[in-house]
């Protein structure tokens, strides 16, 4: 699991946001708000997509 940090995140149309959108790419993910992360289940691919995902949204997301 990658843990992937997303600061902007603020709110729960944000994890709305991020979810559906992470949905799309097919990934295995969970969310958290009150960590302002994203956890990505796979590979380096699948953390590439998820990152890729996010930034097509507007979130930037950092590996810890």
């Amino acid at each position: 699991m990658t843990i992937l940090t997303v600061p902007d995140m603020h709110c729960e149309n944000c994890v709305k946001r991020i979810t559906n959108a992470l949905k799309e790419a097919k990934l295995d993910f969970s969310v958290s708000l009150s960590d302002h992360t994203v956890s990505v289940e796979g590979d380096e691919s699948a953390v590439k997509a998820a990152v890729s995902a996010l930034e097509d949204i507007g979130f930037e997301a950092k590996q810890d």
